[in-house]
């Protein structure tokens, strides 16, 4: 049987093993990505690459999620999270990390760029960020990416209720956004609700089964609740 074109653009990329830093990975095979990129979206739609996700072989998996993490769009949101649970330990990073680039490209172009911009302005000018949120989401409020990151605005200065009603919105407007869970779940604890903690962490990795540094927090408030 001939292997597929995908999977030959795939095996031209640098390894990735389970075990290694994805992040130094991808720091070093930007080039090879890039090109990678460039061929995929010559030769595949978004959704062949999304019927991809459900071959049996995990090399075409692993390949088809990459492909969508790169040039997928939000359409591809309930397919990549499809394979969150999937049995290969790489095709689950990377649909962690394909979702991600989803969300932030959730919007129209301009507002993905507004959306960048706000978050790098964040730390340094935090007032100037709470004002290009607060303006993104009135011109775009069906992009939850913009809401899940000012509710990352609001917990970092301490406004946790504050924070939930955007991790709401943000699971209203896409329910399989596990980051948005598992941060309402830090801000239930920092409002001392655990029992509104356990579900929001139970949530998260019910969407992600990857969060596996949640489940000691989930047995620990579980043990907690259970004394009470």
């Amino acid at each position: 049987m001939s292997t597929p074109l995908l999977v030959e653009l795939f095996d031209r990329l640098p390894p990735l093993h389970p075990g290694d830093d994805e992040e130094l990975w991808a720091a070093g095979v930007r080039g090879a990505m890039q090109e990678f990129r460039s061929a995929v979206r010559g030769r595949y739609t978004e959704g062949t690459l999304q019927r991809l996700l459900g071959s049996a072989d995990a090399k075409t998996r692993r390949a088809a999620v990459l492909a969508l993490g790169l040039t997928g769009t939000m359409d591809s949101n309930a397919a990549v999270a499809g394979v969150l649970g999937d049995e290969d330990p790489l095709v689950q990073r990377f649909a962690s990390d394909a979702l991600w680039e989803l969300w932030f490209r959730g919007g129209t172009a301009e507002q993905n760029r507004a959306l960048q911009q706000a978050v790098r302005k964040a730390d340094g000018q935090p007032a100037a960020a709470r004002s290009a949120f607060d303006d993104l989401i009135a011109r775009a409020p069906g992009f939850a990416e913009a809401y899940n990151q000012r509710a990352v605005w609001f917990f970092k200065r301490g406004e946790f209720a504050r924070a939930v009603e955007d991790c709401e919105a943000v699971l209203r407007l896409n329910p399989f956004h596990f980051g948005a869970a598992a941060g309402m779940g830090q801000c239930y604890l920092k409002l001392k609700k655990p029992r509104a903690a356990l579900r929001a962490f139970r949530l998260a990795v019910q969407i992600n089964p990857t969060f596996d540094h949640l489940r000691d927090t989930i047995r620990a408030l579980e043990q907690a609740l259970d004394k009470e």
